[in-house]
């Protein structure tokens, strides 16, 4: 049996073309409504690449940015309860892996510019062999920053100065 695949993730708002413009600020992402107001849809661009870094046929993944209000799709025209942002626990973590000709800190400083909250900064996780750090969007969607070990020249070694570690 052939396993099931993840190919879409929704991030909720209560107001989802300011959402979907600050993912399109913080991330370069493109984005569109579908219809606009209602539903936008974020594509994050390129395809995955393969083993010598080349683009396969393979696109990305896409996103939504949906309307708590009256998620779509639903079998009701009128949507279902509830219809607000969950808050006072956790929730969904999504993680982004940084691209080569970007960085953790210009991207949590252009999402704090834009209203998010910076959880941290400068995490090095050795199980995983890689860099985070995070932040809350203003709709309370975490996003956990990656960036590879090896892209910073340090599969093993010593964690660089003022990085926390685990």
């Amino acid at each position: 049996m052939k396993p099931n695949t993840l190919i879409f993730v929704d991030f909720p708002s209560d107001n989802v073309e300011a959402c979907a413009r600050f993912y399109g600020d913080v991330f370069g992402w493109e984005v569109e409504g579908r219809p606009t107001g209602v539903f936008h849809r974020g594509v994050p661009g390129g395809f995955f690449p393969l083993e010598d870094g080349s683009p396969s046929t393979v696109g990305n993944l896409h996103v939504g940015f949906a309307d708590v209000g009256n998620l779509r799709p639903h079998p009701d025209p009128a949507g279902v309860e509830p219809r607000t942002l969950t808050g006072g626990g956790r929730g969904v973590r999504v993680w982004i892996l940084v691209s080569d000709d970007d960085n953790e800190d210009a991207i949590l400083d252009r999402a704090e510019k834009h209203g998010a909250k910076v959880l941290w900064r400068h995490h090095y996780w050795r199980e995983f062999n890689g860099f985070n750090g995070a932040f809350e969007d203003p709709w309370g969607t975490t996003v956990v920053l990656w960036t590879k070990g090896g892209s910073m020249g340090m599969p093993e070694g010593p964690v660089p100065k003022g990085y926390t570690s685990e």
